[in-house]
């Protein structure tokens, strides 16, 4: 299902640009557009926690959590009743909520972090809202996907990246009884991925990352995100983390991992992306050098 939004995007922005920029200028620009773009769903909620931090008043009938959790709702059926996710990707983002919010229970519970303020719509101590902030990671990694028209290749044997990610994922778990694997697992993520190129356009031209970079990359936002939903709003705050002490560097490490968890719950359900091999150059000039389809927006 098209995202209506993208051609637009492209068109009103894309085409001025190349006519009055360098095109490795309008092209930065442009990818930076459509990353904000891609991460929308995510982008309204962390918008939703600053603004909500800055206005909400202690006397209100309603609680900031339970505030949060109507926004994220309302959001989520704006965004498919929109189109700008499809059902599929919808699909993909339900079983992140699931995934996450089961970690959340867990985490809260181990005394990793904590929710400070109080709210009704909240179960196990973790407010529901949680759940669509990981839910908003899979809305991201779906939607770019689709936005930059990705392929990766060569992308290695399923079985094993689902073995790797549900690896990673009961690490979160694990950890609090036994060895921390994550070492390990961070070179696994080198040797798995670290030949699969993510092939994307962000202009007229394919382009390309390593996975692990791009993870990386991503990772790194992810922290920036964690500094101002702890920092700077502390609307949730780690264990011994004092209110506004900057969130550990450490911790892009974990969402380094949830990256791989994130993008092998996509590949359940979509594989269109996903190559086995390493493209020759008959296939990129066949589908990477080929004019945008309809989600390219008219590169």
């Amino acid at each position: 299902m098209a995202d209506w939004g993208t051609r637009a995007l492209e068109t009103r922005i894309g085409e001025p640009l190349r006519g009055l920029l360098p095109g490795w200028l309008s092209e930065t620009i442009m990818f930076f557009a459509k990353q904000a773009w891609a991460a929308l769903f995510g982008l309204l909620i962390l918008a939703a926690i600053v603004v909500s931090k800055a206005v909400w008043q202690p006397d209100w009938a309603l609680t900031r959590y339970d505030g949060l959790v109507i926004f994220a709702v309302l959001t989520q059926v704006f965004m498919i009743a929109t189109k700008l996710e499809s059902w599929e990707e919808a699909r993909v983002i339900l079983i992140f909520h699931v995934t996450g919010t089961v970690m959340e229970w867990f985490k809260v519970s181990q005394g990793s972090w904590s929710y400070p303020e109080a709210g009704y719509l909240m179960i196990y101590g973790v407010p529901l809202f949680s759940g669509f902030m990981y839910a908003s990671v899979g809305s991201y990694v779906a939607r770019a996907t689709r936005i930059f028209d990705m392929k990766f290749a060569p992308y290695p044997p399923l079985w094993i990246t689902f073995v790797f990610g549900a690896l990673c994922y009961v690490n979160f778990f694990a950890h609090h009884f036994t060895v921390d694997i994550r070492v390990a697992l961070f070179i696994g993520s080198v040797l798995l991925f670290g030949r699969t190129r993510v092939w994307f356009f962000a202009g007229k031209t394919a382009r390309w990352l390593p996975l692990p970079v791009a993870a990386l990359g991503c990772a790194f936002v992810l922290w920036v995100a964690e500094y101002i939903g702890s920092t700077l709003t502390a609307t949730w705050l780690y264990a011994g983390q004092q209110q506004w002490q900057t969130v550990n560097w450490a911790k892009m490490g974990s969402w380094y991992l949830l990256q791989f968890v994130a993008f092998t719950t996509v590949t359940l359900v979509s594989r269109s992306a996903l190559i086995h091999h390493k493209i020759t150059p008959a296939e990129r000039d066949d589908f990477l050098g080929r004019d945008a389809g309809e989600d390219g927006g008219g590169r």
